[in-house]
């Protein structure tokens, strides 16, 4: 028997501090090799497709297989989500299918708590300063995920939109007890902040070198194919580069930018569950700017659904059928 969860099941089910639990345990087995993972991208006219699966040894092993729809243009042209897919868990052990889940809700969760997971390790701990350039879901994510291990005081905010930005601003300064200002250009939004996240669909990068201070941690979300880029080879090349998966950071995240363009080699780059167990160093000076390059780790899906699943069965939620009837 297996359970089916909607997306309304798994926002009920999973919150943003589980979720960052979830994700920090699922670096660290990565970081001690107790995890194993891999992509597959297809690309069609608007949009593209990736499939994302791991397996992760938990208190049960785990393997997850996610596959998400990504199509930008859906919000504003079609009133359907930008992000749509679900995943399956199964029983590493015997292989069987435990449950089938609605992906949207543990994307976007799971994103902004790998920058939680990224900021408590590489963040100065006196960062009281953000800037978020990106003002739509996954930005109010991160926002909330970022302040959930620094206390931040004052946050920039851009978006083309304008108003978007606006909005954001009005919304989450009263629930998170902030002072949000709206920036008129993502440089101006990051070169007065401690903490940087991108979280665009950019093609071209928004960053360059002189647009971060020294000892900025900047977390890069938004590049999760080839074509999309935030920040310049030169920022990457000029700063300490910390990716989820060597691999994948390589051939579509930023760092495949900055490889492209001579400026970096795999070999100049930490993975951060190597940081989190413990194998590697994290920040190194106050001064240091840390870039983690974010390209949405399946790991990360396998331990928010295996969170969601356990919470699942004890609380009785969900529709139980049975696949092979």
């Amino acid at each position: 028997m297996a359970l089916l969860l909607t997306r309304s099941d798994v926002a009920a089910l999973l919150d943003l501090d589980t979720c960052i639990a979830a994700v920090e345990e699922a670096f660290r087995l990565h970081g001690e090799g107790g995890a194993d993972t891999g992509v597959l991208g297809i690309h069609v006219p608007q949009g593209g497709f990736h499939i994302k699966a791991g397996v992760l040894r938990l208190g049960r092993p785990s393997f997850a297989a996610k596959t998400n729809a990504n199509f930008p243009n859906n919000p504003a042209a079609h009133g359907l989500p930008t992000i749509q897919g679900v995943i399956v868990l199964a029983d590493a052990e015997l292989g069987t299918p435990l449950a089938l889940l609605d992906s949207g809700e543990i994307t976007t969760l799971r994103t902004g708590a790998a920058t939680a997971v990224a900021a408590k390790y590489l963040a100065r701990g006196d960062a009281r300063t953000a800037a978020i350039i990106g003002c739509g879901n996954q930005g109010r994510v991160q926002l909330r995920a970022v302040r959930r291990v620094r206390p931040l005081t004052t946050v920039r905010v851009y978006d083309r939109d304008s108003g978007r930005a606006e909005a954001f601003a009005r919304e989450l300064a009263p629930e998170l007890g902030l002072r949000i200002e709206v920036a008129t250009d993502p440089a101006a939004a990051a070169r007065s902040s401690d903490i940087v996240v991108t979280c665009t669909s950019a093609q071209q990068a928004i960053l360059d070198v002189g647009d971060v201070a020294p000892g900025t941690f900047v977390a890069a979300v938004g590049a999760d194919n080839p074509e999309k880029q935030e920040l310049a080879p030169a920022l990457l090349a000029a700063s300490r580069v910390v990716v989820d998966v060597l691999e994948q950071a390589a051939t579509m995240g930023d760092l495949h930018h900055a490889i492209g363009a001579g400026l970096m080699s795999r070999g100049d780059v930490t993975e951060l569950g190597q940081i989190v167990a413990g194998r590697a160093l994290p920040r190194g000076s106050a001064d240091e700017v840390i870039v983690f390059d974010s390209t949405g780790m399946a790991l990360q899906d396998v331990a928010a659904a295996a969170a969601v699943y356990e919470r699942a069965q004890a609380v009785g939620r969900g529709i139980t059928v049975e696949l092979t009837g």
